[in-house]
């Protein structure tokens, strides 16, 4: 067990402040407690968290781990015109030269990069269409290397063929059989009826539920409309998608006041996008009609939910204004998906030390302004996931960052002459 000691416990539901030591246990199931007298018998670990802030650790509730070899990649040799030539040109050009080295890579680093800012669960949505056998095993064998929670899905796709398409079907089928996921698709515009529909009979049959991109640009709608006389979540809703209460609709940008309802009456969730919807210049999300269930995501630009939380905030002023309380409370919604759907890896000991010299009081009343214009991920000095130490003062314990990140760099350049 860790003891913390001499810390200021906030607690994310009610944000109550209260300071006091605090054990932390051990294992996937397990919890904390605040402490005054104990017995040093069975403490792994004693830290020294005085000046310091503890609270529940965050979770990125829509990424894409594959893409972080791209930074700093070259152009592309067409320039994009629109949405879909991104994915083109960029995104699809980038999968189709994955292989299993790459894909390991990419999730030591993207797991890496979550733990230094304090994410401790993801839920990612992963393509490698020319390696798609294993691909989950590899991301979670990565992932729980570093030391972080995850809950996975390929997203299935007819864009290459139907071949490959049924190879992201039966690697689902395997990797869900064995341990928690979710049945991942692409988009509507990739999928056809036929791959839609196993889909959701496989997601049923598991007890799971579809992760998908929902009309992230208007394009997809366009095709929805030209191909099936229907609108995307109208599709999706007659397919079967929206019964699961852990399905996932990604962005939701281009709906209309039909679709809200559709969403709004489901038990589906919405993660919202916000740096990638302005980084792809799709448009800016709205909350109206959508209901409560709206998590956060950073669909792979990067994995510091703090600024993913503060970009929805400041970006939604013209289209979402959303106070200070209804930011933080959908940072943490995440907490709430996972729990009620019982997906194990996000229980009470996962927790952040964040060390924030703030020059005004900090306190339950103000804490939401805070976390909107003060506290950032530069603060985190230690992370605990699942009751197990992964970062102290900044650096990851569990794997080697400099050989991992020296690696990734030797791998990143193989990817990109692939690409080319």
């Amino acid at each position: 067990m860790i003891l913390l000691k001499n810390g200021t416990f906030i607690d994310w539901r009610s944000l109550e402040f209260r300071h006091s030591d605090i054990l932390v246990e051990p294992g996937v199931n397990g919890t904390f407690g605040f402490v005054s007298n104990y017995n040093s018998l069975g403490v792994s670990r004693s830290i020294d968290c005085t000046g310091k802030f503890i609270t529940r650790s965050f979770a990125n509730g829509h990424h894409h781990a594959y893409s972080a070899l791209a930074r700093g990649m070259p152009a592309p040799k067409k320039k994009p015109r629109n949405f879909p030539e991104i994915l083109q040109y960029i995104w699809w050009n980038l999968d189709k030269a994955l292989n299993t080295d790459f894909i390991r890579l990419s999730a030591l680093a993207t797991a890496m990069s979550c733990a230094k800012h304090g994410v401790t669960f993801v839920i990612d949505h992963h393509a490698s269409p020319y390696a798609v056998e294993g691909s989950l095993r590899t991301i979670a064998a990565a992932f729980d290397e570093v030391g972080v929670g995850h809950l996975l899905c390929y997203e299935c796709s007819d864009r290459d063929g139907p071949e490959i398409a049924q190879k992201g079907l039966e690697e689902t089928e395997e990797y869900i059989a064995n341990q928690q996921g979710l049945v991942g698709l692409h988009a509507s515009f990739t999928a056809g009826n036929d791959t839609l529909a196993r889909a959701v009979r496989l997601a049923s049959q598991a007890n799971s539920g579809i992760h998908i991109h929902v009309a992230e640009d208007a394009s997809d709608q366009d095709h929805c409309l030209g191909t099936y006389r229907s609108r995307v979540v109208q599709r999706l809703y007659t397919a079967g998608v929206l019964q699961f209460p852990k399905s996932i609709l990604a962005h939701c940008l281009h709906l209309d006041d039909k679709e809200r309802r559709l969403v709004e009456n489901s038990p589906a969730w919405v993660v919202q996008n916000m740096e990638s919807n302005l980084n792809n210049a799709v448009g800016l999300f709205s909350s109206r009609g959508l209901g409560q269930r709206i998590i956060y995501g950073t669909d792979g630009m990067h994995s510091d939910m703090l600024r993913s939380a503060k970009a929805a905030f400041f970006a939604g002023h013209s289209r979402d204004p959303v106070d200070y309380n209804e930011t933080y409370r959908r940072f943490r919604n995440i907490h709430h998906y996972l729990h009620d759907n019982g997906i194990a890896g996000d229980n009470d000991n996962n927790l952040v030390v964040f060390n924030y010299d703030s020059p005004t009081p900090v306190n339950a009343d103000n804490f939401a302004a805070h976390f909107i214009f003060g506290i950032e991920s530069s603060h985190i000095t230690h992370v605990i996931s699942q009751g197990r130490l992964i970062v102290e003062d900044g650096r990851i314990l569990t794997v080697n960052e400099q050989e991992v990140l020296a690696e990734s760099q030797i791998q990143a350049k193989k990817l990109w002459d692939r690409m080319d």
